[in-house]
């Protein structure tokens, strides 16, 4: 009963054993490849799945999430025999669990090789200003050849990065020297546009100072002779109301011809010996008492 009892026991152990490792479950983002007697038998998908122990066998566990592999610094030579070095990052994924598993041995090594291949192949095609320059054209044909390559590994690559060039250091410090070069010529480039820039605000500002000045100047004058006018025109104002008055006090003509005469002798101030005596005053009586009262008038 003991024995027969133990032997229950283990067989029931044995039964628990095969069953638990008849079930496998495959998680998410993840295929199974399952080989029957050493054949391929089928890719197992998530979920839960079985399988005959000590019959079928995980042969591989392949993630089928996009993956990113850094390959170190690969060295090249330009078309013009400048030897660099170059480091690509490139980003896969797993299409097909039994072309990655059964296509290549060791995937990422073929990957990386090919990658340094391509890499040599194009970068020979280029001079070196061209391969600094170039990354997007390396890049896409990076991309298209690897694609092209490890598409019967079950492989899609989605990109090619260049990461870092590194020319040899003669080189860098010729490109350095040139770009500290390139500086400074902007630079002066930028100082010279500025004082250009200056020369032409001052001459400007120059040219509308003297604009204002003119027409300043020209206000004046224009002012000065308003200021003349209004004087002359007050004047003969002031005048024609004074003979205004003289008429209404009742002065004969002979009398306001007088005045006009001594008028005319102010405005001649003394400065000139001859005097035109009008026709009209020769009419009036007691012409030579005019004449000797203005010749008074005139010393004085």
């Amino acid at each position: 009963m003991t024995f027969g009892y133990i032997a229950l026991i283990i067989l029931g152990i044995l039964i628990l054993i095969f069953i638990g490792s008849a079930f496998t479950i495959v998680q998410q983002a993840n295929r199974f490849v399952i080989e029957r007697l050493g054949a391929y038998h089928q890719t197992l998908s998530v979920g839960l799945h079985f399988i005959i122990p000590f019959i079928d066998r995980i042969t591989k566990k392949v993630s089928i999430k996009e993956q990113v592999v850094d390959f170190p610094p690969q060295p090249v030579i330009t078309k013009d025999n400048v030897t660099m070095q170059i480091d690509t990052v490139v980003f896969y994924q797993v299409t097909d669990p039994k072309l990655f598993t059964y296509g290549v041995h060791n995937p990422m090594r073929a990957i990386e090789n090919l990658t340094a291949t391509t890499l040599r192949n194009i970068i020979g095609e280029l001079e070196l200003d061209e391969s600094l320059t170039s990354r997007d054209l390396i890049n896409s044909r990076m991309r298209i050849i690897l694609d092209e390559a490890t598409d019967p590994w079950g492989i899609k690559i989605h990109r090619v990065e260049v990461k870092n060039i590194i020319p040899p250091k003669d080189i860098r410090e010729a490109m350095e020297k040139q770009m500290r070069a390139e500086r400074e010529r902007r630079q002066s480039i930028l100082i010279a546009e500025g004082e250009k820039r200056a020369a032409i605000l001052s001459a400007e500002g120059q040219k509308e100072s003297q604009i204002l000045k003119a027409e300043g100047e020209k206000q004046v004058r224009i002012k000065e002779a308003e200021g003349k006018a209004q004087a002359i025109i007050e004047v003969q104002e002031a005048t024609a109301k004074g003979i205004a008055v003289i008429k209404k006090a009742g002065a004969d003509e002979a009398f306001l011809r007088l005045e006009a005469y001594k008028a005319m002798i102010d405005v001649a101030n003394g400065q000139s010996n001859t005097l035109i005596v009008p026709s009209d005053l020769q009419g009036i009586t007691g012409l030579t008492a005019t004449i000797a009262e203005t010749m008074k008038l005139t010393k004085k």
